[in-house]
């Protein structure tokens, strides 16, 4: 992967962020900015037609906003990584663009260098959100009783947590199945298991379950 250019597309209906993002970005070895876009919709259409690695997306923006433009995207298959890129901070802009399957959530203020690590952790694999993203997602599943898995941990084999471990560390399927030594399908089964164990809806949910309760590396 060292060797490899990632391929980024900006979406923000600012002129001036795109701007400063392609400065900032295009001065890194190891990325590329292959297009901008000024709504969901466009980026969309720029991220069928480039085939990014990564977008960088807005939320709040006229007409197609980022978490429609993402789902869309998702509805195609479109293998691009999402990492959000906003200024909103709200519970009820973070956990749509989480349950819509962004790869990760930053605010505008982010150091650019973090910036800049953010595309190529997400681009990795990883899912990834500043702590304090992570703590609005957690709460509101504990509002809504969706977080707790507290207390069925102890119903997990020794195999789902270390399973749970990987994917809170961001590793794929084909990941966890390589440094375990087990096939894909059974990974899979494993998964699948731990989410209904726990009660959880997605492998993010998974993810930060796993840091709560200390089950990461």
């Amino acid at each position: 992967m060292a060797d490899k250019v990632i391929r980024v597309l900006l979406v923000d209906d600012h002129q001036v962020v795109r701007r400063g993002l392609r400065t900032f970005l295009e001065v890194q070895e190891d990325i590329e900015v292959v297009g901008e876009a000024a709504d969901g919709a466009e980026g969309v259409a720029r991220a069928e037609e480039l085939r990014p690695d990564v977008v960088l997306m807005d939320v709040k923006m006229p007409g197609t906003d980022g978490i429609e433009a993402l789902r869309k995207l998702r509805e195609l298959a479109n293998p691009a990584r999402v990492l959000i890129v906003t200024s909103f901070t709200e519970q009820r802009t973070v956990v749509p663009a989480l349950r819509a399957g962004a790869n990760g959530y930053v605010y505008k203020d982010i150091d650019p260098d973090a910036l800049a690590c953010a595309i190529r952790s997400v681009y990795a694999g990883h899912v990834l959100l500043q702590p304090e993203v992570a703590d609005a997602l957690l709460s509101q599943d504990e509002q809504s009783g969706q977080a707790a898995g507290t207390g069925r941990g102890s119903t997990l084999t020794e195999r789902e947590r270390e399973v749970l471990g990987l994917i809170a560390d961001g590793r794929s399927n084909r990941e966890i199945a390589r440094a375990l030594v087990l096939s894909e399908k059974t990974v899979k089964t494993h998964v699948s298991n731990i989410l209904m164990k726990l009660d959880l809806a997605d492998r993010t949910q998974a993810a930060l379950w796993a840091v709560r309760h200390g089950l990461t590396a």
